[in-house]
């Protein structure tokens, strides 16, 4: 009897962990990377001096989201010293991608250190900080860049941030360095726009984006112990998305934007499946999929978003495998939102708003342009029935989830916003120019 008692709880313990999971946000995008907060039920309004349940003060500057996992909140950040936003940075010293051209006044490199840092769901109070090194990074960033761009994602178990060329970094939800992986080597980034793709948790895997204007590659590490089980070299110049893990069958991809091809790989040998083109330059926009399908689309210097067939295989240009495909509105920074069978992108940067039905491409409302919403990063997410689009002013308005456009509320929480939000239970966290947001009824 005992034996059968042990069968049933291994048959059941993924379905218990799925649960567990759905309730909470352990990654920029979400359970499921699609930007959907399936069990949650959010407030849908608030401003500095309304449902604001705490707000903690971010030492330094980073644009990483926010993620949580039961009691714990964690984000990322870069203390530079004696930082000036107006500094002008390095040039790249890179040849790919294009043209070189100045790119305007962003941070110049300085002595930097790169903090973990983990908040009391509860009460906003700060639990523990971990620093992960200091560094002078060897290149500069884009104005609206900055050092610790990238996103933390947690298992529950375990806690990974992740900087770039300064190398990834697991702890102990209590704070303990488990192992570090700090060999990557150095990026080149497009222009000197700095770092900013994040890593994707993917069963005893931990996927790390590494596309620049060098030797371009994907990683899977054991997240475990940080050993390299796969890398898949890349032929692309800089990408800043983040992989997404898209269930096949049986099996899970790692789906990829890039520049010269959409791409595929096979979750356990890293094996490219299939490749697009038709992305646009320097693609930023991160990859959402259900029923089969993946939709993939870039906005800078052009226009192209595919929903791609999970099974197809080798080049999928031109045939059955592309499903639809959309030459206008297209999103460039903010990636797209998938909830039930309605896609939802922004065009470029912009606050235009299109949807669409994600298994034909037909618009349920296109190009609505959204009251508060001028300029975007955040990508947007859904929970509760509405849709959260956030501005880079700090302002986020909501609509119903809906084919029909339904304006319910706008709101702001008094500062600029580059983070994607973070919804789990009935709370919004919001990780603002210079504060961590707790909104709650």
């Amino acid at each position: 009897m005992k034996t059968f008692s042990i069968w049933l709880a291994i048959i059941f313990m993924p379905l218990m962990v799925t649960q567990t999971n759905a309730d909470n946000w352990g990654h920029w995008r979400g359970p499921s990377g699609n930007g959907v907060a399936e069990n949650a039920a959010p407030p849908t309004q608030w401003s500095p001096t309304k449902n604001i349940k705490w707000k903690f003060e971010i030492p330094g500057k980073g644009s990483g989201s926010p993620i949580v996992w039961d009691d714990k909140v964690f984000v990322v950040t870069g203390i530079s010293k004696g930082a000036a936003s107006g500094e002008r940075s390095q040039p790249s010293t890179g040849q790919r991608g294009g043209r070189r051209r100045g790119r305007g006044r962003g941070m110049a490199p300085t002595e930097t250190t790169f903090k973990l840092l983990c908040i009391d769901r509860s009460t906003g109070k700060l639990i523990w900080e971990s620093e992960a090194c200091r560094a002078t990074p060897h290149q500069g960033t884009h104005s609206t860049n900055n050092f610790a761009s990238a996103s933390p994602c947690t298992d529950g178990t375990h806690v990974y941030a992740f900087f770039g060329s300064r190398g990834l970094y697991c702890y102990t939800m209590t704070g303990d360095l488990v192992w570090k992986k700090d060999d990557f080597g150095k990026m080149d980034t497009r222009n000197s726009f700095g770092e900013g793709a994040s890593p994707t948790l993917a069963g005893d895997k931990i996927i790390v984006p590494w596309d620049h204007e060098g030797e371009s590659s994907i990683f899977a590490l054991d997240k475990m112990t940080g050993k390299t089980i796969w890398r898949t070299r890349r032929d692309e110049p800089t990408n800043w998305s983040t992989p997404l893990i898209a269930k096949n069958g049986d099996g899970f991809q790692v789906v990829m934007n890039g520049q010269t091809c959409a791409r595929g790989y096979d979750l356990e040998t890293g094996e490219e499946l299939w490749r697009c083109g038709g992305q646009t330059d320097r693609p930023c926009a991160s990859a959402v999929s259900d029923f089969g399908l993946v939709f993939v689309g870039s906005g800078f210097r052009g226009s192209y978003l595919g929903a791609f067939d999970l099974d197809g295989r080798g080049n999928l240009a031109n045939s059955s495998n592309v499903v639809w495909s959309t030459n206008r509105d297209t999103p460039d920074i903010a990636s797209p939102l998938l909830s039930e069978n309605r896609l939802y992108y922004h065009k470029g940067k912009t606050g235009i708003l299109t949807c669409v039905d994600a298994k034909t491409g037909d618009p349920l409302f296109s190009a609505t342009r959204i009251p508060g919403v001028e300029s975007t990063y955040a990508s947007p997410v859904a929970a509760g029935g509405f849709v959260f689009l956030t501005g880079r002013s700090g302002s986020t308005t909501i609509i119903k989830d809906s084919g029909q456009f339904e304006l319910v509320s706008r709101n702001s929480v008094g500062e600029g916003v580059d983070a994607t939000p973070a919804i789990a239970g009935n709370e919004v966290f919001i990780r603002g120019e210079k504060h961590l947001f707790c909104i709650a009824n």
